[in-house]
């Protein structure tokens, strides 16, 4: 089977698309990667090529070792996926130490896999640990979360319940609530860990002035993750920007209320008690 014909390749691209439309992928904002099924790589095996550099990741994932994964380029673009997916995305594969990449499809007109390849394959690592059904990293560009950083205080309890409040299907979809990381320069190491720390009990980690990762077992349940927060974060932008303060909202024992009929556990952290009605004081 050609890789362009996999159903996964095929959810890929779309995912990539979608956020392109979203408005989350400017220039060439923002990356996508998914950890492959064993019986998906051997049906394209045929298509791949295993005689490519062997380069360094810049970090240690040896819970991937041996594991291949599709990944968008580094400087590409997200709107440029769905008329040439094989310029601008690229299936890898981990080497035995997890220390190693070697690109085996994809990339035709030269590049590298994302710049953030070493904070995709630590989530991806510390994601498997967990629960070895989540397979994808997502991470982008969305406006409203990004400009909650400047007025909230970066404390992922106060993140999550704000959040929260703007919708009842916020603490159904992501019940164990949002991580944040401070403002850290992104590439590197240093925020791939403080991003895996998050990810090792959440499936949604903030980027202060930048952007959100989100995680999932596939394509919708990921981009639907990444969508609900931000559909939260602009009802609280426009909330804010009427008043410092609400006049009603969700309150704790409303949101445990949830637990039974959803068959979730809310994180009881963000369900603090609050000092005032005042938007963002814990």
């Amino acid at each position: 089977m050609r890789v362009l014909d996999s159903e996964f390749a095929k959810g890929f691209c779309r995912m990539c698309v979608d956020g392109f439309y979203q408005g989350w992928h400017e220039r060439n904002g923002g990356n996508l990667s998914y950890r492959i099924k064993d019986e998906e790589i051997a049906s394209v095996k045929e298509e791949l090529k295993e005689d490519g550099e062997w380069k360094e990741i810049g970090t240690s994932v040896p819970a991937l070792a041996g594991e291949y994964f599709m990944v968008t380029g580094s400087g590409k673009y997200f709107r440029n996926v769905e008329i040439d997916p094989a310029a601008n995305i690229c299936i890898i594969k981990v080497d035995d130490k997890g220390e190693n990449y070697q690109i085996q499809w994809g990339l035709v007109n030269g590049g590298r896999p994302t710049s953030e390849l070493p904070s995709h394959l630590m989530n991806l690592e510390v994601c498997k640990k967990r629960n070895p059904e989540i397979r994808v990293v997502y991470h982008c560009h969305p406006a409203n979360t990004i400009a909650l950083t400047f007025v909230l205080p970066l404390d992922g309890d106060v993140f999550t319940r704000e959040i929260w409040e703007m919708a009842t299907e916020c603490p159904v979809v992501f019940p164990d609530g949002i991580g944040v990381v401070p403002w850290m320069v992104p590439g590197g190491r240093e925020i791939a860990v403080a991003t895996s720390e998050i990810m090792k009990k959440q499936d949604v980690a903030i980027w202060a002035h930048h952007g959100m990762f989100a995680c999932g077992t596939d394509f919708d349940i990921t981009f639907g993750l990444m969508h609900t927060v931000e559909k939260a974060a602009e009802v609280l932008v426009k909330v804010m920007s009427m008043t410092d303060r609400k006049r009603q909202t969700i309150e704790p024992d409303m949101f445990r209320a949830l637990n039974g009929p959803f068959g979730i556990k809310v994180n009881e952290n963000c369900l603090y008690e609050k000092k005032s009605d005042k938007i963002g004081e814990k």
